[in-house]
C-alpha cells in the first residue's frame, strides 16, 4: 500500500511539475510580447526600408535576405528554397504631368510589370473610348483614333465619395439617386464595352496594336484616395493607373473639349528570367523531428503600397512568434517550420510548389496556422473540414489567455477552403491547416491590393495578440502527446450543383510565370 502511494505522489508530482513549466513557458512568452515586442522594428525595416515584395523584383530578393538574417540573430535556421523562376522587373520613377489647358502633377503610378517609357517619357493628348458604339465594325473604324494619344479606359465615376460618407450625410432620396445613377453608369458602361467585340483585358491589345500612346485607367477602391493596383497588360506603351479625383478631372476636360495633354514618365528594368522562392525558417524538434507544426504566411505582396496588411502584417506575426517560441522553448517536441511563401498573389505558387516539393513533411504535419487577410485580431477559427479538429484545436486553445480567446469565434467542423489564403494549399492535400482569421479593418476597400496599404495601417495591439495566439497554439501543438486526426467530413450536397461537394484536390504551382504573356 505504501508502494502504491508512493507511486501515486510521484506521478502527480511530475504532472504537477509538467504543467507547471508549460504554465512558465506560456507565461513567458505572453509577457515578452506583451512588454518587449520587436513587432514595431521589424515592421519598419520590412516596409518602410524594404518596400512592397512584388515576385520577380529585387525588393522580394531584398526581403527574403532580411527575413534570413533575422532569423539567424534569433538562432533560428533559415534558408531560401527556390521552386521556380518568374520575369524579372524593377519598378522605377512614375511622374504623371498635365501640361495642357493648364499644369499640374497628378496622382497616380504605373502598374507592376509596365513597360518603361525611359526618362524622356510619352507626352501626347488624352482622349476617352467612343460612347454609344453600334457593334465591333463600328470600334473598328473609330480605332484609328487612339494613335498618338493616351486613352482613359474606366469608366469616369459618379462620385469620389465612398458610400459610407453618403450615408452619414446625404438624404435618403439623394443617396438612392446617386445609387441609381451609379447602377446605370455602370450597366451602360459594360453594355457599350461588350458591343466592341472586348472585354476590359482584351481592348488593352487592340489599343496598343492601334498606335495608342498609353493607356490610362483607374481602379477605384470605393474609398477616399484609394485604388487597386495591379499589373500592365501592354508590351511596349506605359499603363497608369490614376486616382479618381484625377482621373475623373480628365475625363471631364476630354468631354469638354479642352483636349488635356499629359506628360508620363514611367520608368522599370527588365531584369530577365529570376529565380522565385520561398523562404523557411525552422526550429528542430527533439522527440519527434519528423512531425511538423507550420506557420504560415505569404511573403510578396503587390505593390501599389509596402503591402503592410497583404500580407505584411502574417509575416511580422509569423516571425514573433518563432522569435518568442525560440527563446522560450528552444527544444521543442515536434520540428516547428515557418514558411514565408512567394508569389500567393499570383496563384499560392508559393505554397503549392512547398506541398508538392515536400510530401514527406506534408503527410506528417501536426497542424498549419496560416494569417493573411489584414492587420486585425484574430476573431475566427475553423475546424476546416476535419472530423475531430475541436478535440484537439479545443484544447490548445483553452491554454490562450481569456483576453484573446473571448473575441474568437470556432467553428466545428467547418469546411475546407478551396483558395483564397495558403492554407488551401495544405488542405488540398489532407493536412490539417487553420486559417486565422482577422477583423478587416476596412481591408477590402482600403488596403488590399491597393496604393494605401502601407505601415500606418497596423494596429500593433492586435498583432501582439495574434502573436502571442499563435505561439501558444504552437506550442500546444508540439507538446500534444497525440498525432492530431486528420479524418475529414463528409462534404454536404451543393445547394449549386445538386451534387456532393468534393474535398478540393492538390493543384500544381506555376513554375514559370510573365514570361510567357
Amino acid at each position: 500500500m505504501k508502494h502504491l502511494y508512493t507511486l501515486f505522489l510521484l506521478l502527480f508530482l511530475i504532472s504537477f511539475s509538467n504543467t507547471s513549466a508549460q504554465n512558465s513557458i506560456i507565461d513567458d512568452m505572453v509577457e515578452e510580447a506583451s512588454s518587449n515586442s520587436d513587432l514595431e522594428r521589424l515592421a519598419h525595416e520590412l516596409l518602410d526600408v524594404v518596400g512592397p515584395r512584388l515576385v520577380g523584383t529585387p525588393q522580394m530578393q531584398h526581403a527574403s535576405q532580411w527575413a534570413i538574417e533575422q532569423y539567424k540573430k534569433w538562432g533560428i535556421e533559415a534558408r531560401q528554397e527556390q521552386y521556380g523562376t518568374w520575369r524579372g522587373w524593377e519598378r522605377g520613377i512614375t511622374h504623371i504631368d498635365m501640361i495642357s489647358p493648364r499644369i499640374q502633377t497628378l496622382d497616380g503610378m504605373q502598374l507592376a510589370w509596365n513597360p518603361s517609357t525611359g526618362s524622356a517619357g510619352v507626352t501626347a493628348e488624352v482622349i476617352t473610348l467612343p460612347e454609344n458604339v453600334k457593334d465591333s465594325l463600328d470600334f473598328k473604324q473609330w480605332l484609328p483614333n487612339v494613335k498618338g494619344k493616351f486613352v482613359l479606359v474606366s469608366m469616369k465615376q459618379p462620385t469620389g465619395r465612398p458610400d459610407y460618407n453618403w450615408e452619414e450625410f446625404a438624404t435618403e432620396e439623394s443617396f438612392t439617386k446617386m445609387k441609381d445613377e451609379r447602377d446605370s453608369l455602370t450597366m451602360s458602361w459594360r453594355t457599350n464595352l461588350r458591343r466592341t467585340g472586348f472585354n476590359r483585358r482584351s481592348i488593352i491589345r487592340a489599343l496598343e496594336d492601334a498606335g495608342a500612346a498609353g493607356i490610362v485607367a483607374s481602379n477605384w477602391s470605393r474609398g477616399f484616395g484609394v485604388n487597386k493596383i495591379f499589373s500592365a497588360r501592354t508590351k511596349v506603351i506605359p499603363t497608369v493607373d490614376m486616382e479618381l479625383e484625377d482621373y475623373t478631372m480628365l475625363y471631364r476636360m476630354v468631354e469638354y473639349g479642352d483636349k488635356p495633354i499629359l506628360k508620363i514618365v514611367a520608368e522599370s528594368k527588365e531584369l530577365g528570367e529570376v529565380p522565385t522562392f520561398n523562404t523557411i525558417g525552422e526550429i528542430r524538434g527533439t522527440e519527434k523531428p519528423k512531425e511538423y507544426i507550420v506557420l504560415s504566411a505569404h511573403f510578396d505582396s503587390w505593390d501599389g503600397g509596402t503591402g503592410a496588411t497583404d500580407n505584411g502584417t502574417g509575416t511580422l506575426v509569423m516571425m514573433e512568434a518563432m522569435r518568442l517560441l525560440k527563446k522560450f522553448y528552444p527544444n521543442p517536441k515536434r520540428t516547428i517550420i515557418v514558411g514565408h511563401w512567394g508569389s500567393e498573389e499570383q496563384g499560392l505558387n508559393g505554397s503549392r510548389a512547398f506541398v508538392e516539393d515536400h510530401p514527406e513533411i506534408v503527410k506528417n504535419i501536426q497542424a498549419s496556422f496560416n494569417q493573411d487577410n489584414g492587420t486585425g485580431r484574430v476573431v475566427n477559427i475553423s475546424g476546416a473540414g476535419f472530423l475531430h479538429a475541436y478535440d484537439y484545436l479545443g484544447s490548445w486553445l483553452a491554454a490562450v489567455p481569456r483576453d484573446i480567446t473571448q473575441h474568437i469565434e470556432t467553428n466545428y467542423p467547418g469546411s475546407p477552403s478551396g483558395g483564397g489564403s495558403d492554407n488551401a494549399s495544405f488542405l488540398a492535400a489532407g493536412a490539417p491547416a487553420f486559417n486565422l482569421s482577422a477583423l478587416n479593418w476596412s481591408y477590402w476597400n482600403y488596403t488590399w491590393h491597393t496604393n494605401r496599404d502601407t505601415y500606418d495601417k497596423i494596429i500593433f495591439d492586435d498583432l501582439k495578440n495574434n502573436a502571442i495566439l499563435t505561439a501558444i497554439l504552437t506550442y500546444m501543438a508540439s507538446e500534444d502527446p497525440d498525432k492530431t486526426s486528420t479524418e475529414k467530413i463528409v462534404l454536404p450536397v451543393s445547394r449549386r450543383t445538386g451534387k456532393q461537394m468534393k474535398w478540393p484536390s492538390q493543384r500544381s504551382p506555376t513554375r514559370r510565370g510573365g514570361l510567357d504573356n
